[in-house]
């Protein structure tokens, strides 16, 4: 099968760019090997000299002989990211996040991606359902890492009933093949209560030990549950005992782990410290935050960075008033960062809201599944001051837009109220409240 791989734009100043490249061009092959995707693409571009042939949008070929710094880009955009089709998800996973969300969002919202070719890329996590021996073979050949997956357990016959897939059990001797080749993996395991807690838990995290260092670290998030769930298997939310229990099985393996390997391998997510009414790890314990992403951290390194940049500060009397909003997550430890800032700063004023999640319903607590109408009904008539913050993860990736399609300029029209947008470190927290 020819695959046609469309350039969609050039970067200004790149090496495609002075080679006369341009839109509408398709690339056929590099040193002669034909580009099946963007896995392919990435290892033959690296090379130091290239032969490229590209094929005019009138048919016209181009033979292009390019010298250049090893790794270094050509600046071409593909129409297609994957320069492929994009992979679907084939499995049912009980605990699945988009199979609980209402009718009547947008298309997008609604596909499921199993694609190895995103885990590498953008970081996404994958079942190794979806994959070929073809995929592994491409992997560990041009050692492309980290590999992301979604383990959830490691008993075989739990998986298939988990992620509903007679292969799911099967599937995991995949890692096997990248822990020989020597890829970088990360892992988490979304932890369903009565499932794959408990003894299943401990099984898992003692099986998965076995892949260090190779595979660098694993977290582990409680299922998220929204109010749409008929007809989908009956889950139950975790509660502070629960919470308590899943910490003390990770903390008695981390302990143990570090002694043997120097790292503390697995990683309960921020959400189990909450629950659990417990103060979240000092840094050490995170080696190196790998599993930020996934909600692994982020409270502890936006208390640190925010203390940072609190001692550093020399408070004054400026006159200030505006308002910020989170999830109930987060809550606490924003009122106490505001409450702390207040004793250096002491006439600026921040009316923090908590934002409660009717839309996806209650047990949603993260402050990135706020949506523009739950937002806007629960800050009518509230005291808002000069200016309302919001952090960036409510918005779309490089948009001016919330989960539900509602745009900043809806919500500035409806609240009449500014509106800025806060960067998500301790600092950014800081400068957006005293420096406006």
């Amino acid at each position: 099968m020819k695959h046609e791989h469309i350039v969609k734009q050039v970067e200004p100043g790149s090496i495609a760019e002075e080679l006369g490249i341009e839109p509408g061009d398709k690339l056929i092959s590099i040193n002669d090997n034909e580009i099946e995707d963007v896995f392919d693409y990435h290892f033959y571009v690296n090379d130091e000299e290239l032969i490229l042939l590209i094929e005019k949008p009138d048919g016209e070929e181009w033979e292009l002989e390019i010298e250049k710094d090893y790794e270094e880009d050509l600046g071409i955009v593909f129409e297609q990211g994957l320069m492929d089709e994009y992979r679907s998800c084939r499995n049912k996973c009980m605990f699945c996040f988009i199979d609980q969300m209402p009718k009547g969002m947008r298309e997008t919202l609604y596909f499921k991606d199993d694609d190895s070719r995103l885990s590498f890329l953008q970081g996404n996590y994958i079942t190794l359902t979806n994959m070929s021996d073809h995929d592994i073979d491409r992997i560990v050949k041009y050692h492309l890492e980290p590999i992301n997956i979604s383990f959830h357990t490691t008993n075989p016959e739990l998986r298939c009933k988990m992620l509903h897939n007679r292969f799911a059990g099967e599937a995991l001797k995949k890692v096997d093949k990248f822990y020989e080749g020597g890829i970088q993996m990360n892992g988490q395991i979304v932890l369903c209560k009565g499932i794959n807690d408990g003894e299943e838990l401990e099984r898992s995290i003692c099986d998965l030990s076995k892949y260090l260092p190779n595979l660098q670290s694993v977290s582990v998030v409680p299922v998220g549950l929204t109010k749409y769930r008929d007809g989908l298997y009956p889950l139950e939310s975790f509660t502070k005992e629960d919470a308590e229990k899943v910490l003390d099985i990770i903390e008695k393996w981390q302990k143990k782990i570090y002694e043997e390997y120097g790292t503390h391998f697995i990683h309960a997510g921020d959400e189990w410290y909450i629950l659990a009414e417990r103060e979240v790890p000092e840094e050490e314990r995170y080696d190196g935050y790998l599993q930020l992403e996934n909600g692994v951290g982020m409270l502890r390194l936006l208390k640190n960075e925010f203390q940072e940049a609190y001692e550093a500060l020399e408070g004054d009397d400026r006159e200030l008033e505006m308002s910020m909003v989170t999830g109930v997550l987060a809550y606490d430890y924003l009122a106490e960062f505001i409450k702390r800032l207040n004793m250096k700063f002491p006439n600026v004023k921040v009316h923090l809201y908590k934002i409660i999640n009717h839309f996806f319903g209650e047990k949603i607590t993260v402050a990135g599944l706020i949506t523009g109408q739950d937002l806007m009904a629960q800050l009518k008539g509230k005291e808002l001051g000069d200016c309302l913050l919001l952090p960036c993860n409510m918005l779309r990736s490089g948009e001016e837009v919330l989960l539900d399609d509602v745009t900043l300029s809806e919500i500035k029209e409806t609240l009449q109220v500014e509106i800025d947008i806060v960067k998500s470190s301790g600092q950014d927290f800081i400068e957006a409240i005293i420096e406006r």
